[in-house]
């Protein structure tokens, strides 16, 4: 018992016509704490610069962490052995998840993907950002960027404590929107027509793995039997997760609109989707999910909506003959995989031995000296990005754009020596 009891007095306080905006100064600011800031934020920091991770949601770890995609993709080449592609905080996640068994690599489609916990991984991202003593600030929605000529200055940010500015040496966009990018009044992209699809993830419990179905005879059940449900999408998965009687179910498409309001009705929309998936998982297939049941919903899953206009636009002819650009900074094989019809995508696959790259000119925005984007938006044409926005790739764009800051310096990362940084991210594009 305590000796001294709390005393319950009170203050009253009033909101200031003027409220104080608390001011951040750091070297480098990540926006988006995704698997693309996240390392971008790491590999800043592990440089010796002061990094503060800017997400608006009130949690790290963005779409890996917050909609359950629960695979990482694009991470490794083709085929059965197919060789890790990405290195960086990936070697860190395989390692330290697959120790606790909260990671698993195994083949999944054209290649080895690595399968995982994503409340494991929400927490080696949190500890990993405190142990290197990155700033973090959730919460947090960009209202406005600051420039001064061609360099972003400052960041004006809300909270539901107040409003911040942030100022920085060096920027990265890694909000997959180009929030950055666009609020500084730079040049982007949108899809000319039509929309594409993104994915409402789940996590079910308490199903029999072993009775479960194979990907080819679900896929057929779901094309002669989805419309009874009511399903939009006329394809998917149930992919086990680590730890037994738990998988992902991606059977969904939802559009993501960029309205607020439309975004806000089309995640509801994306949860009434998930229940018909389960209706029909449960009616096609009782011995494997008769008593299954959601554990969870993800935040919606989005694939792409508005990204950069950078200095090279990212081709998918260059991506089909694996072109190997003079400024690559990362490189997959995953194929091609176009969610813009809402019954199914379209899936083209390469060869074993094929690789393809990234190069810095698609993360480097013409109008800004330092500013780069990381992971979906890039410059490219939606077809190519299909195949780079995975997080194998992301992870490889996020480390790059925190080397090229560092090697501009308070200079610009148009001019930077290309050859010191192809020797400082070798490990994701060579071997």
């Amino acid at each position: 018992m305590l000796e001294k009891p709390f005393r319950p007095e009170t203050r009253i306080v009033k909101r200031r016509d003027r409220a104080a905006v608390r001011q951040h100064r750091a070297d480098i600011c990540v926006v988006g704490a995704g698997i693309s800031g996240v390392s971008a934020a790491i590999e800043a920091a592990r440089l010796g610069r002061e990094v503060v991770l800017i997400d608006g949601l009130p949690a790290l770890g963005g779409q890996a962490v917050n909609s359950i995609i629960g695979m990482i993709v694009g991470l490794f080449g083709n085929g059965p052995n197919g060789k890790q592609l990405t290195h960086g905080i990936a070697d860190d996640i395989l390692r330290d998840l697959g120790a606790t068994g909260d990671l698993q690599v195994r083949m999944g489609g054209v290649s080895p993907n690595a399968f995982y916990n994503e409340v494991a991984l929400g927490r080696w991202v949190e500890r990993t950002i405190l142990k290197l003593k990155i700033t973090p600030l959730v919460g947090a929605v960009l209202r406005s960027v600051r420039m001064e000529g061609r360099r972003v200055a400052a960041l004006e940010l809300a909270t539901r404590y107040g409003d911040v500015v942030v100022q920085a040496e060096g920027f990265v966009d890694a909000t997959g929107d180009a929030a950055v990018v666009w609020q500084a009044g730079l040049d982007c992209r949108e899809p000319a027509e039509g929309v594409i699809y993104g994915s409402q993830m789940m996590v079910i419990e308490n199903f029999d793995e072993a009775r479960a179905p194979d990907r080819n005879a679900m896929s057929e059940c779901i094309r002669a039997r989805g419309e009874h449900y009511g399903m939009t999408r006329r394809d998917g998965f149930a992919m086990s997760l680590p730890g037994g009687r738990t998988a992902i179910v991606n059977m969904t498409h939802v559009e993501t609109p960029l309205d607020p309001f439309e975004a806000s009705q089309k995640g509801i929309e994306g949860k009434e989707q998930a229940d018909r998936t389960m209706n029909f998982l449960k009616g096609e297939f009782p011995e494997a999910f008769g008593a299954a049941r959601v554990r969870a919903y993800g935040l919606p899953g989005i694939r792409q909506t508005r990204w950069i206009v950078g200095c090279h636009h990212l081709t998918v002819d260059a991506v089909r003959q694996g072109v190997k650009f003079e400024d690559r900074i990362a490189r997959t094989a995953w194929p091609l995989e176009q969610h813009h019809h809402a019954e199914g995508y379209v899936w083209e696959p390469f060869a074993e031995d094929h690789v393809h790259y990234v190069p810095l000119g698609s993360l480097t925005p013409p109008g800004a000296d330092n500013l780069l984007a990381a992971g979906r938006c890039i410059d490219g044409d939606a077809t190519a990005l299909s195949s780079v926005r995975v997080m194998g790739p992301c992870i490889a764009m996020g480390a790059a754009a925190a080397h090229a800051l560092d090697l501009a310096g308070s200079g610009s990362v148009h001019h930077i020596d290309l050859a010191a940084l192809r020797e400082r991210v070798a490990a994701n594009i060579e071997g």
